[in-house]
C-alpha cells in the first residue's frame, strides 16, 4: 500500500448540514455554464464513487501494531459537485466551471462493502452528464437521519487484535466536513467523459492518516502525525469499545483529542490528490 504525506491546508469547516447547492433532486442536477470558451460535445454517464482503498477493504496494521479490520465504514455524502474547470485548478479559490454535475441528496455508503478486491462504492450514476474532463470534485460529509449510521457522518465498526488482546470497536464521529478537491491523482486517469461513454470521479478516504501505517518506518510522517489505535484501545472495557465524539472528547487526553480533530480534514482526497476544507 502506498504511503502518503499528511501535508494539508486546514481552515475552519462550515456546518455541512446545509447543502451548498441551490436545488435538491433525487439523482443529479445538470448545470451548464457559460464561463470560458471550452465546449463539450454530447453527453455520457458520470459515476460518483467513494473509495476507502485497501486499508478499509483488506485491513492493515496501524502504527502501534494493532491489526485493524473493518466490518463496516459508513460515510454519508451530500452536495457532491463534479466540475469541468479550465486547468490549472486552484482548490483554494472559487471555481468558474464550464459544466457541472451536482448530486445533492444525502447518501450513506459502506466503504468496506464487498470482498478485499471490491471496486469503489458507487454513490450515484448521473445520465445524461455533459461530456468533458471533470477535474474538480467537492462533497460534504453530513449527518444522516436514518439508516445504519443514523446520527453520525462517519461510523467505523470492526476488530483490532494485537498479541493476545482483541478489541471490538464501534467509533461514531459526529464531525461534519466539506471538501474541495482538484484533479484525481493516481495510476489511471479518472473523470474524462466522452460522448455516449461512462467515466467516474472518486471521493477517496485515507484512513491510514488517522491510524498510521505499520508498514512505514516509525519516523515516517504518516506515523508521527497519526493518532493510532492505542489511545482508543485504552478506552475499551472487556475487549469492547463503543464510543462517539462526546465520549472521545471526555475520555481521550486533551492532546490525543486535539490530534484526532486535526486529522479528520486529512481523510478526504481524490486518489492521492489533496483537498481543502471549505467554509
Amino acid at each position: 500500500m502506498q504511503r502518503r504525506s499528511l501535508s494539508h491546508s486546514f481552515i475552519a469547516c462550515k456546518k455541512a448540514g446545509s447543502l451548498c447547492v441551490s436545488a435538491i433532486l433525487m439523482g443529479g442536477l445538470l448545470v451548464g455554464c457559460s464561463q470560458g470558451d471550452r465546449a463539450t460535445t454530447g453527453t455520457g454517464t458520470l459515476l460518483i464513487t467513494a473509495n476507502g482503498e485497501d486499508f478499509v477493504r483488506q485491513g492493515f496494521i496501524d502504527k502501534d501494531g494493532w491489526q485493524i479490520s473493518f466490518d463496516h465504514v459508513y460515510v454519508t455524502l451530500a452536495g457532491i459537485t463534479a466540475s469541468q474547470v479550465e486547468p490549472p485548478v486552484d482548490i483554494t479559490k472559487a471555481l468558474s466551471p464550464n459544466a457541472q454535475v451536482i448530486v445533492s441528496e444525502p447518501t450513506t455508503v459502506d466503504l468496506a462493502a464487498g470482498d478485499e478486491n471490491a471496486d469503489p462504492v458507487t454513490v450515484a450514476s448521473v445520465q445524461p452528464a455533459p461530456a468533458g474532463r471533470y477535474n474538480a470534485l467537492a462533497w460534504q460529509v453530513v449527518t444522516p437521519d436514518s439508516g445504519p449510521a443514523a446520527g453520525y457522518p462517519l461510523v467505523m465498526i470492526g476488530t483490532a487484535p494485537r498479541a493476545e488482546e482483541t478489541i471490538a470497536f464501534q467509533i461514531q464521529l459526529a464531525d461534519e466536513l466539506a471538501f474541495q478537491c482538484g484533479d484525481f491523482v493516481g495510476e489511471e486517469r479518472k473523470g474524462i467523459l466522452n460522448q455516449a461513454e461512462t467515466a467516474d470521479v472518486e471521493a477517496t478516504f485515507h484512513f491510514d492518516h488517522f491510524f498510521g501505517d505499520g508498514d512505514a518506518p516509525a519516523e515516517d510522517e504518516i506515523n508521527t502525525g497519526a493518532l493510532g489505535f492505542e489511545p482508543l484501545a485504552a478506552l475499551a472495557t472487556d475487549g469492547e469499545l463503543t464510543i462517539d465524539s462526546e465520549g472521545l472528547k471526555s475520555q481521550l487526553s486533551a492532546e490525543d483529542y486535539e490530534t484526532m480533530q486535526a486529522l479528520l480534514p486529512s481523510l478526504g482526497h481524490v486518489g492521492e490528490g489533496h483537498c481543502e476544507i471549505i467554509i
